[in-house]
């Protein structure tokens, strides 16, 4: 699996997210995408590429997470990353391994 971390930080305080690539072969079929969310090692919100949409595991996540799936193009462009951002990734991985 692939994983990129941001984090952020004030005052103690870290908030971070993380996008990864979990995938079994090379094939776009078999790879999913999930960016998450964290707050103070808390997942708040996650999209999936399974899934589709946003989905929020805190008020402020649950919020979160409505905001962005009625965002225009917004789903759109997240469910794009999985071919964008793992296909290329997960090549590379597969083919360093070999």
């Amino acid at each position: 699996a692939l994983l990129f971390i941001t984090v952020y930080k004030a005052d103690g305080f870290y908030e971070f997210v993380e996008s990864s690539c979990v995938f079994n072969s090379t094939k776009l079929d078999d790879i999913e995408y999930i960016r998450s969310y964290y707050y103070n090692k808390l997942e708040y919100t996650r999209f999936s590429s399974s899934v589709g949409k946003y989905v929020g595991y805190t008020e402020y996540g649950v919020r979160n997470a409505e905001y962005w799936n009625n965002l225009p193009g917004e789903l759109s462009r997240m469910r794009n990353e999985k071919e964008r951002y793992c296909l290329i990734n997960v090549g590379n991985d597969h083919e360093a391994a070999l």
